[in-house]
Order: C-alpha cells, then structure tokens, then sequence
C-alpha cells in the first residue's frame, strides 16, 4: 500500500485531496497537522472513521518536524498544501509568509532527498506568482512578476522546487493553481465572504429586519476563478507524468533522465469581483433586473430597489493589487487530458446554496 502525505489536510485544498485519493485510489493517506490548542476539523470530521486516513503530527514551520515525518514514513507522495495562503495579510506578516511558504518548502525537499529520494513531490504554486501580467492570458512561460509577500513566496519556493528537481533528478513539481473556490473556502477569503453575507442578506431581508451591507474594496479585480475539486484531480494527473515512449537519448550513452513538467490550472476565463456579487445575489433571489450600481471608485453601492445590498470599504484595499488573472491551461488540458467539470456560474450557484442551508 503507496503512502501518501498530505500537508494542509484541515483547509479546502488538502480535504478534498484526501477525499479525492481515498475514492480514487487505495493508498494510505496521512494528513499532517500542527498541534493546536483548538482542533480545526470541520472540514474532515467526515473521514473520523476511515480506515486509511491516518492524522500525524507535522508542523511545516518546524524543520525537526518535518525530517521526523518524512524519516519515519518515508512517503511515495508527497503534497504540499499547508502556506499561509490569505494574500491581504502577507503585507503584514511578510516574514511568517516567507518562511511558512518557502523555506517549509526547503526543508521539505531537502528531507525528502535524504531519506526517500523516489518520494513524488507537489508544491502548491499560485496564479499571484504571475503578478503585474504582462500578457494574457497566462502560460507556463509568463514571467514571475509577484505584487505582494505571498506571491514572492510562492515564486522563491517555485525556484527551490526546480533547483532540487534538476540537481537531484527528484519528481518534484509546482503547478500554478489560479484562483480555485468551493464550500470549504475559508471565510476570510472574498468568494466566501460574499457568499456567507449574501446568505445572511437574505434571512434577513426575508423577515424584514434591517441589515448591514457586504462591505468589500477593489470590485473591479479580474480573477480566473474554477471550483477546487476540479483542481484536485488536476494535482493528481501531475504527480503522475510518464516519461514519453521514446525519450530522446543524451551523448549516446544511454535516455535522458524524465523530467517532470509544471502546469497551469485554470478555467480559461476571467470575471471580475463585482460580477461574482451580482451572480451570488441573483441565485439568491435578488434579481439583477431590480438591481442597480450607483458610484464609482470608493463610492460604489449596489442596491435592491431601495435596499442597500453592498458597499465600498476602502480597508480592504490592498497596498499593491493584482488587477487581471486569466490563465491558459491547454497544455495541461492536452498532456494530462484534464479539464474542469465545473464552470463560473456553477461554481457561484454552489457556494450560494450551501451557504443559504446554512443559515436556514
């Protein structure tokens, strides 16, 4: 039985990867958490009972931690998912950032090669990494332009990640992941935080209370936004790449060595923050045909006929905005014959209605 570990199994990318591999394959999973005073387990209290589901300790801040993980289970996969992935506070928290997103990443390789040197390995990259674009959409080949901490993160880590692939000849890959939500999204997070109030909006509209708008900054922001189960199987299908047929051969003295490939995942098609409101409050019964923006810049509203629906608060603006995303996964579409099941108006309706049987 293949062991897997997985980093960041409590957040939406590591749940839905342990959910992914336990349905689709029979290895044994072990989700690496650090040790809280608090468990955070909302998101796989559902694999309590699951028989090859296994929680280990593993703090990815602490490189003890790490090497004692990886020594003792010596896993054939390897995937990271724990950063700290909230982009607005790596303004604030640069260093914790820097060092949770990439030199977790470092000693993560560096324990891999010593002690299970065939271990596959997959770094969670991100479309942040592309940054200030300077074309679109976005490929493999884009430049690295980070605008914020986070995205400087992820690209030091992406260099380490290549570093160790071509100088140890280990499987060791980062895929830049566009902006993947879902039900699991934590609530800090825009898509979430819009879908939650426009839940709360709408219990409250109903029994007529008053009630307090959704408050956001930059609208106007483009992102390429797809649902996170897709990406999951994406994830997979990279950490398992075949080495062509017939690889060409190096000197004459024999194949050259297969070398993994990086990918993009994506949806292939951008839509801006302002209309992921209009969408969430739509599904949730606030017809866009009754309503209306009225404004411009930090005086936008949107309202309901004469109901208050969202507002601009300028404290969510960040220092330096990421004003475009749109990526182009094509050759992960024909390489690793993935593609997303869901699309951006399936993906809104998803988290509206979770959200709305939440609060009923």
């Amino acid at each position: 039985m293949k062991k897997v570990i997985i980093t960041g199994v409590t957040g939406q990318d590591g749940s839905h990867m342990a959910d992914y591999l336990l349905k689709h394959t029979d290895h044994r999973i072990m989700g690496g958490e650090r040790r809280l005073s608090i468990k955070n387990h909302q998101n796989i209290e559902h694999l309590a009972s699951e028989e090859r589901f296994l929680l280990i300790d593993l703090d990815v801040t602490d490189p003890q931690s790490i090497d004692r993980a990886i020594k003792e289970h010596k896993p054939d996969y390897f995937i990271n998912f724990a950063a700290n992935s909230f982009v607005g506070t790596s303004w604030e928290m640069p260093v914790n950032h820097m060092q949770t997103n990439c030199m977790a990443v470092l000693h993560q390789l560096e324990s891999i090669r010593k002690h299970c040197p065939k271990c596959r390995y997959y770094n969670a990259g991100s479309s942040e990494e592309f940054g200030d674009v300077v074309t679109s959409p976005q490929t493999e080949e884009h430049p690295l332009r980070p605008r914020s901490p986070y995205g400087a993160s992820k690209c030091a880590a992406r260099h380490l990640v290549k570093v160790y692939r071509d100088s140890y000849d280990l499987y060791a890959i980062q895929g830049w992941l566009f902006n993947h939500e879902g039900t699991r999204r934590g609530s800090e997070f825009v898509t979430r935080k819009i879908t939650q109030n426009v839940a709360r909006i709408t219990k409250e509209y109903a029994v007529e209370e008053s009630f307090e708008p959704l408050r956001l900054g930059n609208i106007e922001a483009k992102r390429d936004w797809s649902d996170a189960e897709d990406f999951v199987d994406g994830i997979w299908r990279m950490l398992n790449q075949q080495a062509p047929p017939r690889t060409a051969f190096s000197c004459g003295y024999g194949p050259a060595p297969f070398s993994p490939d990086d990918y993009v995942l994506s949806s292939n098609e951008t839509h801006s923050i302002k209309e992921f409101v209009e969408e969430a409050f739509n599904i949730a019964g606030f017809h866009r045909s009754l309503c209306r923006w009225e404004g411009t810049g930090e005086d936008t509203k949107y309202y309901h006929e004469d109901y208050l629906l969202v507002e601009i608060d300028p404290r969510f603006y960040r220092p330096a905005e990421v004003d475009l995303l749109l990526g182009d996964s094509t050759r992960a579409r024909k390489e690793l014959n993935w593609k997303p099941k869901t699309n951006f108006i399936g993906l809104v309706d998803k988290m509206v209605r979770h959200d709305l049987n939440l609060i009923s």
